[in-house]
């Protein structure tokens, strides 16, 4: 008996090292061949199978990317506007089928007469897209949340509301509006209160051109010509509100990841509500989107992606499993849903099917 027990410890252990060892190959091929510099965590159900930072924070200054290191999340962001709302309309607060004029009277357009929370929620507004054509122009300078949504976010409607789901950052900047009239705080203030400090997402918050954030990376964005990484020009983060101004470390987003489904920020109801997918919306849900597989996801899985410039993340949760995949890097030169695909397939204790030069 004791014979076999030392036998199935040391199998464990072997398959343990061999798929750690497969993990860092997978690295390794991103950073070396795919300009990857960044940060990878694997889990399942919430606890790490990996973890490991690669690459370069600061090419001005050489310092290193690890594990601890901070990235700009970008479009993340809007997970956490989502599950804000929700937890309002947990509350009784809000009502997802009705017009958001109700609770944001002042709003300028003609959309608050028509278009709903949901319609927000899964960018079926029919907003048009001002900011996104418009690029980077409207972070050249910080701007108040109401000044910006004037500006910016207050176009009359075209088409139908809830038709055709147009992906931009318009109706979660409005959505921030509406959390700040209903709660009668900040943004900020109730991302802290009911996120942040309930799971102890200590190194996440929101960034301030006004304030240094200790550990985070800068981001560059690759030349398509000379192939060279070029630090990213200024910006006012901040202006992205609640559709992008996050910053997070890999294992802060574990922690908000694994708490949807675990009870503490939305109850079981309200979180499958949250990762529904509206299959005539392109499966658009709340701040994620669904898919029933694709790729090596041969299963459902929620994912949501985030890029400014330099500044890439990819975060995947598969719903059967319960594999988190979480990649984030300051360079815009990776695949990272290719990358996440490999991570996964030794997750399952696979071998990855990259080919090395």
């Amino acid at each position: 008996m004791k014979y076999t027990l030392i036998l199935l410890i040391f199998f464990k252990l072997n398959i343990t090292f061999g798929q750690i060892n497969h993990f860092t190959e997978v690295v390794e091929y991103y950073h070396t061949e795919k300009n990857f510099n960044g940060v990878i965590l694997v889990a399942t159900d919430g606890k790490i199978d990996y973890i490991n930072g690669v690459g370069v924070a600061n090419r001005q200054t050489g310092s290193k990317i690890n594990s601890k290191t901070k990235f700009k999340i970008a479009s993340i962001t809007k997970a956490f506007t989502a599950v804000l709302i929700l937890q309002l309309y947990q509350q009784g607060k809000i009502d997802l089928q009705t017009p958001f004029g109700k609770y944001f009277p002042t709003y300028k357009g003609n959309a608050k007469n028509s278009v709903t929370i949901e319609n927000l929620l899964t960018y079926s507004s029919g907003i048009p897209d001002e900011i996104g054509k418009l690029e980077m122009e409207t972070f050249k300078s910080p701007l108040t949340l109401d000044d910006y949504i004037d500006k910016y976010c207050s176009k009359d409607i075209v088409g139908t509301p809830g038709e055709k789901s147009n992906y931009s950052n318009t109706e979660y900047i409005i959505l921030t509006k509406i959390i700040e009239i209903l709660t009668q705080k900040s943004y900020e203030t109730v991302l802290k209160e009911n996120i942040l400090k309930p799971l102890k997402m200590n190194n996440s918050g929101l960034i301030n051109s006004k304030f240094e954030v200790s550990e985070m990376t800068k981001s560059y964005s690759i030349d398509d010509s000379t192939k060279t990484a070029n630090l990213d020009e200024e910006y006012f983060a901040q202006n992205y509100f609640g559709a992008g101004a996050m910053y997070s470390t890999a294992k802060d987003l574990l922690k908000f990841n694994t708490e949807i489904f675990k009870g503490k920020l939305l109850n079981k109801d309200i979180a499958k509500l949250m990762i529904k997918p509206n299959s005539k919306l392109n499966n658009t849900a709340f701040g994620v989107w669904y898919a029933d597989g694709y790729g090596t996801f041969s299963k459902p899985f929620i994912y949501r992606t985030g890029g400014i410039l330099g500044s890439c993340s990819n975060w995947i949760y598969t719903l059967d499993d319960k594999k988190s995949i979480i990649v984030f890097n300051n360079t815009n030169g990776t695949n990272l849903y290719e990358m996440s695909e490999q991570l996964y397939l030794v997750a399952k204790g696979q071998k990855p099917t990259i080919t090395k030069k």
